[in-house]
């Protein structure tokens, strides 16, 4: 492939991916070719690059004689995704308690006042803010093995966010990532851990992807608390 067309890969990609993080390109939604093509004036073997890239990355499925559609992760594949995902980050807290230069933390910094900027404006936005905070961690380490696996995983984390996820406000979400940066400041390594799994799990869990019970008990049980109150 050229030089001119990977770029223009790399830049479909990048905005196909943007839309599907941040949720105006919703799960199950269909990506014809041709459209994709026309908005973003390239050719239908470019956008075919890209959903390739992205089908790899876990955020499209191609089905036979269907096209490309934004995928639709299940609860068992997600609640997997999340499993992986606590592993890669305690290594990635880890390595950076071990070290890390100034200009690391200015980069951190300057994230989390972006986070703070669109905090209770923009959900969609902080989701997608979130998910690069970790990346950036992950890029912080200087394995590049380990930060494309996060990545990856991460985008993934975002988009099971954008299927499953109640709403939230994302306040304890950024105090939490401060909280993380203090503790691989001071190099703790035990604390930086304890606070992203606890941080990882709390996002698992507003994804609610445990099996609830469909029945009228169960249903019920859940507002007669505020009949008790």
């Amino acid at each position: 492939m050229s030089d001119n067309k990977t770029t223009l890969t790399d830049a479909v990609h990048d905005l196909l991916r943007k839309a599907i993080i941040e949720q105006a390109l919703k799960p199950g939604m269909r990506l014809p070719e041709d459209t994709v093509g026309e908005q973003f004036g390239v050719s239908r073997t470019i956008v075919r690059h890209a959903l390739v890239r992205l089908e790899n990355q876990g955020l499209v499925v191609t089905r036979r004689n269907r096209g490309a559609f934004v995928a639709e992760p299940s609860k068992e594949e997600a609640q997997h995704v999340f499993a992986v995902r606590r592993c890669l980050e305690k290594e990635v807290v880890r390595i950076l308690c071990q070290g890390m230069a100034q200009s690391g933390y200015d980069r951190l910094e300057a994230h989390l006042r972006r986070e703070h900027s669109v905090n209770g404006k923009n959900g969609p936005v902080s989701i997608r803010l979130a998910g690069e905070f970790h990346m950036l961690l992950a890029e912080l380490t200087g394995n590049d093995v380990l930060a494309r696996f996060v990545g990856d995983v991460v985008l993934r984390c975002s988009l099971i966010m954008s299927l499953y996820a109640r709403s939230h406000s994302s306040d304890c979400a950024v105090d939490e990532h401060s909280q993380i940066i203090e503790a691989i400041r001071q190099g703790d390594a035990p604390r930086a851990i304890e606070i992203m799994e606890h941080h990882l799990g709390a996002v698992a869990n507003r994804a609610e992807l445990s099996s609830k019970p469909e029945n009228i008990k169960a249903i019920l049980s859940h507002y007669g608390r505020d009949l008790a109150q």
